[in-house]
């Protein structure tokens, strides 16, 4: 049954633990690897790869992190995107780099020659910025994109902490140790909030708009709901429901859509066996489920990541059991693992029915698709 749920497609070019992957259109781009600098494009299209860039010879790559950036300035032009890659520790090279990319498939002739490299973080003084200090160990970071502009830089880092770095100063904001026993790296990390990068608003009884960013953090026993207050600078954590046959997974591919977070393999850290399990949560819910359909074979220090339509979910590199390095990319349907999710063509199709039938003129807004998101219901 494992085999009819997941399609394999073309191999990857290079083994690839604890990769990196954005999306951006129809691309898959895989930003380096565990001690692996390469970094390439995947065409969900093309259904080929091609090279991007190396990470500088002497970056070594063990556990870090890379997130898209949100243009503030609502520039028009979406061929071009700005990812930020950070990580390191006491005993490899901390790294700070940006990168503007254009993509490789594309023929688009104002390339700068400052395109798809990895470039030194700089502020607005052109003076480099390093994220992370001495005593931070960035090896298996995690980090979101949040805030009431999107300026915000959640890290989540062992042993226990969660620091707040704002990207307009450049400065650390905020730091907390987390309420767990269990140290964090290599977990699960994502935003709680309707396109996974914006906050929520909330009103109070006083009329003043309270900005609050939500998100949830997993990895073994530790489950959290984390909020951040911008107005106040302060954390507030509540603890999650708990699933027991979960508790003792790391380093497992996960992906968050539309308040269901899916995870994918994992490696057990007590008896040191790599899982090939399925787990959903409902974050609307609290609820776990764990899948009697699993993946094809064991998988740990892959990732997970949606396709532009949000109907495939993409599991790239990893390893076996045995510590077995794999050149595996295959997808799986959303829908199969959650037969309630409605792919943005769907949602389209849906509400060109009913403009149709309802035989006004409307104009496509967002909204639409939370609307059919709860229809759907």
């Amino acid at each position: 049954m494992s085999n009819q749920i997941f399609q394999t497609l073309k191999k990857l070019p290079i083994p690839l633990l604890d990769s990196q992957c954005v999306l951006h259109k129809h691309e898959l781009l895989i930003c380096g690897s565990f001690k692996q600098r390469a970094c390439y494009s995947y065409h969900t299209l093309k259904k080929g790869y091609k090279l991007i860039c190396e990470y500088p010879s002497d970056v070594i790559l063990d556990g870090h992190c890379v997130v898209k950036l949100v243009d503030n300035n609502n520039s028009k032009d979406n061929s071009q995107i700005t990812l930020l890659s950070f990580g390191g520790s006491s005993f490899t090279k901390r790294h700070t780099f940006v990168m503007k990319y254009v993509s490789v498939w594309s023929n688009i002739s104002n390339k700068s020659k400052n395109h798809n490299k990895w470039l030194p973080f700089t502020d607005n003084h052109n003076h480099p910025i390093v994220i992370g200090e001495d005593k931070d160990d960035y090896i298996g970071v995690r980090a979101v994109i949040g805030g009431s502009n999107n300026h915000l830089l959640f890290i989540t880092y062992r042993l226990r902490d969660i620091n707040v770095f704002d990207l307009n100063t450049f400065q650390f904001i905020k730091h907390v140790i987390l309420p767990t026993r269990n140290y964090i790296g290599y977990h699960c990390f994502v935003s709680n909030s309707k396109n996974g990068q914006e906050q929520e608003i909330i009103e109070t009884n006083e009329e003043k708009k309270k900005k609050i960013s939500e998100m949830l953090l997993f990895c073994q026993g530790t489950r959290l709901l984390i909020e951040y207050n911008e107005d106040d600078n302060t954390f507030q954590c509540y603890q999650l429901s708990a699933c027991k046959d979960i508790a003792s997974l790391c380093r497992y591919a996960y992906v968050c859509i539309n308040n269901t977070i899916l995870f994918f393999g994992g490696l057990n850290v007590y008896d040191n066996v790599v899982s090939k399990s399925v787990h959903k949560y409902s974050i609307r819910e609290n609820k776990w489920m764990t899948f009697q359909n699993t993946l094809p074979s064991p998988l740990s220090n892959c990732v997970a990541i949606l396709n532009e339509d949000d109907n495939y979910i993409h599991i790239i590199g990893g390893q076996g059991d045995k510590n077995r390095k794999v050149l595996t990319h295959m997808k799986t349907k959303v829908r199969v693992w959650d037969p309630l999710q409605l792919a943005k063509d769907e949602i389209k199709l849906i509400i060109q029915y009913w403009i149709r039938k309802s035989k006004i003129k409307l104009g496509w807004i967002d909204d639409f698709d939370q609307i059919i998101m709860k229809y759907r219901k």
